[in-house]
Formats: C-alpha cells, sequence, structure tokens
C-alpha cells in the first residue's frame, strides 16, 4: 500500500481511450486505474464503476472503497494526460513533507501539437469558489480524504469535492507543487467568456444552490459567517441637491465613448442628476468627443485627472469626491449604455424602498453591434436577501449596474487597479448594508475584443482570479474579526 496510487478516471469512453501514463519510477506507481460513468451500458468491466452522478458523496464514498493504497488520483477534466518523468513522486513528497490533503501542480497545456506552460494559482485562505482550478489532475492522500469524508453530514449530489476542498482550506492542507508535472490535452475546448458565466446558467442552478449551503456552513464553522444586513441610511440628512452621479472612467474608448454618455443623458429623473466623466489622459479621439458633447450639457463634467497613475478603481476615487458628486453614484461603463430612459429612476426608487448601501442590477449581453449573445441576460438571481452578503465571497462578481450611497464610497475607497476594484467595495459595504437587487435588465454591456475579460489569456485570467482570491482572503479576516468583537 505504501507509496501506491490508486486512479479515478470520470466521464466517458473516450477518456479511457485518450488516457495515457508513462515515465513511473519505482518509487510512486499506479497500482489500479478506475473509470467513473454514469452510463451504466459502459460500466461491463471490473475496472469501470458506474456513478449516477460524479463528485457527489456516494461516488466519493465509492473511490474510498476501492482504493487500497495510500494516495489516491482523480482526473477532472477529459482529455488526453501523459505524466512528466518523477511526477507522482514530486507530488507525493508534497503531501508527505507538509501533511497535506490535496496537492496539485501546474502543467503542459498542448494543443495541435504545441504545448504551453499552463501555471496555476497558489491555493489561498480565500480561494474559496467552487470553480478554483487545480488543473485537470487532483492527488489526495486517501486517509486525509476519507476522514474528510466522514464529516459531511448532508446529502451531496454534485459538490463532493467542493466540500472536502473547504475542509482540507481550514488547516492548510492544501499543496501545490511548482513544478509542471504533466502535460493535457482538452478534447472539448471551451472558451474563457463562456466558463465565465458558467455558474449562472439554469442548468447549474441545482448545483450552485447546494454549493451555497456547503460554502455557509465553512463560513460558520470559521467564524466568518454574517447574519442578515440591519443597518439603515437616513437619506434625510443629505444636503446634496443632486441626487445622482452617473459615473463613467474612461481611456482610448472613441469607438463606445459617445453612446455611452448620450444613454446617460436620455435618463428622465425626478431629481437632479450629472455625469462624471474622468478621461484618464485618453490618446484617441475620446477627449474631443467629450468636449464637444459637454459643450451643450452642462450636465456633464469633464475630469482630466492631474496624477496619470490612476486606474479605473483611482477614477472612481477622483469622481466620488468631486464637489458635485451626488446622493448616488451610479456606475456606466464607457463602452456599456443604459437600455432605457428609467434605469437612474429604478435604482433610485430601489434605494429608497429598501433603504440600502448599494443597488445592483441585471445586464443583457451583447456584441458590439448590440446583437444579443448568450448566455443573455445577467440577473444574479443566486442572490438571496438573507444570504448574499455571505454567498458573494463564493462567486466572481455582483453584476451590473452597479450603483453605491456616495458617502460610504467616501468611507470605503476603491483600490487603485483596473480589475476586481468593484468587487472590493461591494464586499466591504455588504459587511453592513443591505444590498438592493434589480434582476430586470436595465443596462447593456457589450463584449468585444476591447473589453477587459471578453475572452482573456489563461495568464491574465489566473492574475485576476488571484487578485480576488486575496481580496476575498482579508474580506474573511475582516468577518472573522468583526464576529469576534460582537462576543
Amino acid at each position: 500500500m505504501k507509496n501506491q496510487i490508486t486512479v479515478f478516471i470520470p466521464f466517458s469512453e473516450n477518456s479511457i481511450n485518450n488516457f495515457n501514463f508513462r515515465n513511473f519510477n519505482n518509487e510512486a506507481s499506479v497500482k489500479n486505474t478506475f473509470f467513473l460513468t454514469n452510463k451504466k451500458e459502459l460500466a461491463q468491466k471490473d475496472n469501470i464503476l458506474y456513478t449516477n452522478s460524479f463528485f457527489s458523496k456516494s461516488t466519493l464514498r465509492k473511490i474510498v472503497k476501492y482504493t487500497d493504497t495510500e494516495y489516491l488520483l482523480i482526473v477532472t477534466k477529459e482529455g488526453r494526460i501523459s505524466l512528466e518523468k518523477s511526477a507522482l513522486t514530486k507530488l507525493t513528497n508534497a503531501i508527505r513533507k507538509t501533511n497535506a490533503g490535496l496537492a496539485y501542480s501546474n502543467y503542459y497545456e498542448t494543443e495541435k501539437r504545441k504545448k504551453r506552460n499552463y501555471q496555476v494559482n497558489e491555493y489561498q485562505y480565500g480561494s474559496v469558489r467552487d470553480n478554483f482550478d487545480f488543473g485537470p489532475l487532483m492527488f489526495f492522500c486517501k486517509n486525509n480524504f476519507e476522514n474528510q469524508l466522514k464529516k459531511i453530514k448532508s446529502k451531496i449530489l454534485w459538490n463532493g469535492i467542493y466540500s472536502i476542498q473547504l475542509s482540507f482550506s481550514v488547516k492548510n492542507k492544501i499543496k501545490k507543487a511548482n513544478k509542471y508535472l504533466y502535460s493535457f490535452e482538452e478534447l472539448k475546448r471551451i472558451k474563457e467568456s463562456k466558463k465565465h458565466f458558467e455558474y449562472l446558467e439554469k442548468e447549474n442552478a441545482a448545483k450552485q444552490k447546494e454549493a451555497e449551503k456547503i460554502f455557509t456552513l465553512h463560513l460558520k464553522k470559521i467564524g466568518a459567517y454574517l447574519k442578515p444586513r440591519l443597518k439603515n441610511i437616513d437619506f434625510s440628512s443629505s444636503q446634496n441637491n443632486t441626487e445622482v452621479s452617473v459615473i463613467i472612467p474612461v481611456k482610448n474608448r472613441a469607438k463606445t465613448i459617445e453612446d455611452a454618455i448620450r444613454s446617460a443623458q436620455r435618463q428622465k429623473l425626478k431629481n437632479l442628476f450629472n455625469i462624471i466623466v474622468v478621461d484618464n489622459h485618453s490618446t484617441d479621439r475620446t477627449t474631443k468627443i467629450i468636449d464637444i458633447l459637454a459643450e451643450t450639457d452642462k450636465r456633464i463634467i469633464h475630469i482630466i485627472p492631474q496624477k496619470k497613475n490612476l486606474c479605473i478603481g483611482g477614477c472612481w476615487n477622483l469622481a466620488v469626491n468631486h464637489k458635485k458628486c451626488g446622493k448616488f453614484s451610479v456606475q456606466l461603463d464607457s463602452d456599456d449604455i443604459y437600455n432605457s430612459k428609467k434605469t437612474l429612476q429604478k435604482i433610485v426608487d430601489k434605494f429608497y424602498k429598501e433603504n440600502c448601501g448599494m443597488v445592483v442590477g441585471a445586464y443583457q449581453l451583447t456584441d458590439f453591434n448590440l446583437n444579443r449573445i448568450p448566455p443573455g441576460i445577467i440577473a444574479h438571481n443566486e442572490w438571496t436577501k438573507t444570504n448574499g452578503h455571505n454567498n458573494a465571497l463564493r462567486v466572481n462578481g455582483f453584476g451590473a449596474p452597479r450603483a453605491f450611497v456616495t458617502k460610504l464610497l467616501n468611507d470605503n475607497p476603491f483600490p487603485n487597479i483596473s480589475y476586481g476594484e468593484d468587487y472590493a467595495v461591494c464586499l466591504a459595504i455588504t459587511r453592513k448594508y443591505k444590498v438592493g437587487r434589480i434582476y430586470k435588465p436595465i443596462y447593456i454591456c457589450r463584449r468585444w475584443s476591447g473589453n477587459t475579460d471578453s475572452d482573456i489569456s489563461i495568464d491574465k485570467k489566473n492574475r485576476y482570479d488571484f487578485y480576488k482570491d486575496s481580496l476575498r482572503t482579508a474580506e474573511i479576516k475582516e468577518r472573522i474579526k468583526i464576529n469576534k468583537k460582537l462576543k
């Protein structure tokens, strides 16, 4: 049993034909290989196990039952896999030296005979997403795996590995081997832009609800769970005559900035509003376009920062601290538009009706020419009034457009970055204040080559994910402090 490994490969008959181990050494070898299938007609051989749901608790129990070795390896993606020399020894050492429960590594991604490095992120305390990318291979200590599985009391149909992942993270039992230990060729490639919204698709709703329950239990276990927000805001005390400021940070968006500003100009609001455009030293025609529009509309405030090192977050801080910034600050990205003349009024009505610190709407995805594209309307229906502020730590965003009580932004400034700056502020506000949601689309979000996340490279996606995980780490620790003070 010592140093030997049992391998489990979920997925189709295709996986069986394409799985390829090579270059084993004598110290760590595969004793048994089992294939997991949800098709009974395939489960005819001794090494093919039937399961009705991959990674359910019952499937994980079956994995433990058939593992008579010290370690087990689970393949989580369908594709061609080849191990590098001494790969399993290095994964074994990563677990043995640290008493970890789970080890994973970088790998080489191959496509059309081309090979490139695929560096996965280091697991952080706040890497609590159910879609954290460990790569296609997850290597476990069998005893630690089994012990954590026994602690799972509730029924789990889809997220068994996610539950074990969170349990290991509590005591820092997840280790990354920084070497590139295997090659992987994905048989069915999915664009990053599609993966970005995958968790919001209707067919994944039940799986996401289950993941939320698992994550909520995790927050309670570590002392980071917050009860529903109850703190109210006294809107009547504001002396600001301007009710809303539309905030548009922009740099080199000559193709779209006029559309954005005009969609703001068309708004019908009962009270005064203005449009604060922070033009971050554009070098194309953006500045001239804004100037022309501002000449005939005094509601447009055109700001060019003195500093040249501002990112989107820094531009937001400049806008909300402007003397003419209104009671509410409402997002409008420079390549997006409001979808009707009533968008601002709907947002303001929600603030007053629910007495919240932040309002988030729903949006329609389109291409550059405003043709609707999949997955269509993004409404974040997973948000609930009682648990949304906790579940927000598990998912990658809040939605759009985002609107804030301006004075709360003065207390919780944006980090000076251009991705995740809004996520940081939203998390901070949800510690104390309610969030109002508008589930019908009030905003049009364009997806095109100029977007920050239209179809990003793996390296950029990893940087973005790592940063958001660091935000989650800091936020979880802050919430633990809050709960300790309340005791």
